[in-house]
């Protein structure tokens, strides 16, 4: 990680702080900073799987390194820096799950769990390398943003959820928004992964009913809220 003189050494932890509140507060397909919402230290304590208590302290630690803005009961939200900060852990995240995917063959249920372990410990050296190595993707394995060098995010597509589509409608895969292993194996064996083709054929009591990859499956109603689709014409 980056440790020149704007802004201050940072540990594993608030790094990691940093970039959950990021990405509790995001848009699924990326958002700059002014469309980013606050949370709250119940989500951060889920996320983080810590108790409240321990997020307030950090929050505090935080906020006097002026790398969030956090009050008591209404939630914290990242100031500038913290933003930038975020988003270079974050870019450093999803460029490592891309090359673990592409040059060493992780499958993209593997990758993030290598990637929450390396993303503090790369140089700005070697992140350049890898992002030249990739070709400078703009998306990682699972169709998640992947920040610019300039610490942007790319511009993403309107997408919705599977769970929306009405029956007849037709997406393409954009994201899906699962780091469980066993929810992303289901996925690939049913050939949805960002790029695929999907059809809803009906809504049922069950769950959503569709066709892809020339395949019928009745999808659980939980896993299609964690389907993002581009739609495109009947």
């Amino acid at each position: 990680m980056n440790t020149s003189l704007s802004r201050p050494v940072l540990s594993e932890a608030q790094e990691d702080y940093l970039k959950q509140i990021l990405l509790l507060g995001s848009a699924p397909e990326g958002s700059s900073l002014e469309h980013t919402t606050a949370v709250s230290t119940q989500e951060l304590a889920d996320r983080m799987e810590v108790k409240p208590a321990s997020v307030t302290g950090m929050l505090k630690k935080l906020a006097e390194l002026a790398l969030v803005e956090y009050e008591a009961y209404k939630g914290v939200r990242l100031t500038e820096a913290g933003y930038k900060v975020a988003l270079e852990v974050l870019r450093h995240h999803r460029l490592l799950e891309t090359y673990l995917h592409q040059a060493l063959g992780y499958g993209w249920e593997e990758v993030h769990a290598e990637a929450e372990r390396l993303e503090h410990h790369i140089s700005e050296a070697f992140e350049k390398r890898i992002a030249e190595w990739l070709g400078h993707p703009s998306h990682d394995p699972h169709g998640d943003p992947i920040p610019t060098a300039e610490l942007h995010l790319p511009e993403g597509v309107p997408t919705r959820r599977l769970a929306a589509l009405e029956a007849g409608e037709r997406g393409l895969v954009a994201r899906v928004g699962s780091q469980d292993q066993d929810a992303l194996n289901l996925f690939a064996h049913l050939g949805l992964r960002p790029g695929a083709l999907v059809e809803v054929l009906e809504h049922v009591p069950e769950g959503v009913r569709v066709r892809a990859a020339g395949e019928r499956y009745l999808l659980p109603v939980a896993l299609t809220q964690i389907v993002w689709v581009a739609e495109v014409g009947g």
